[in-house]
């Protein structure tokens, strides 16, 4: 049985930016019982998310770690710039433009731009086309004032 082919979800971020963003799709992602790998293109993004991921809300803080951490591989969200998925993440987060590689072995990969930004935006269209030449699942999400609406 052939195995299915990963949906690529495009989330163009207009109303709130990736800290409010990011800890949301996150939490969704450990509710259905999956791991996640999110990959920036730089290590300082990385040391900001870390920080943010602990205290973005009062009541409660997202379990994860740095690629180069001890236990890395046993991490249900793992920070890294690397392309590889120690942890056996079913979900692949592409932050601040960052290339997607391989997408081979995750269910899901979720591409997330900043809208009011140029280069993300370039960024993300080029994405769009690359993976849709190599005939990816793709959507695409916009913000609105109830939440994520899909758009394509």
């Amino acid at each position: 049985m052939a195995e299915a082919a990963t949906e690529v979800w495009f989330y163009h971020l207009e109303r709130t930016g990736l800290d409010q963003a990011l800890p949301e799709l996150l939490e969704k992602t450990l509710q259905r019982g999956w791991k996640a790998v999110v990959r920036a293109r730089e290590r300082p993004r990385l040391s900001h998310l870390d920080g943010m991921l602990w205290t973005y809300r009062d009541e409660s803080f997202l379990p994860h770690g740095l690629e180069d951490e001890p236990q890395a591989a046993r991490q249900p969200i793992l920070l890294t710039t690397g392309f590889d998925n120690p942890n056996a993440a079913e979900a692949l987060f592409l932050v601040d433009g960052a290339d997607p590689g391989e997408l081979d072995g995750y269910a899901r990969c979720l591409v997330l731009f900043d809208g009011g930004d140029e280069a993300q935006l370039a960024v993300a269209r080029a994405q769009w086309s690359g993976l849709k030449a190599k005939g990816a699942a793709l959507s695409y999400w916009k913000q609105q004032a109830r939440g994520w609406e899909k758009q394509a």
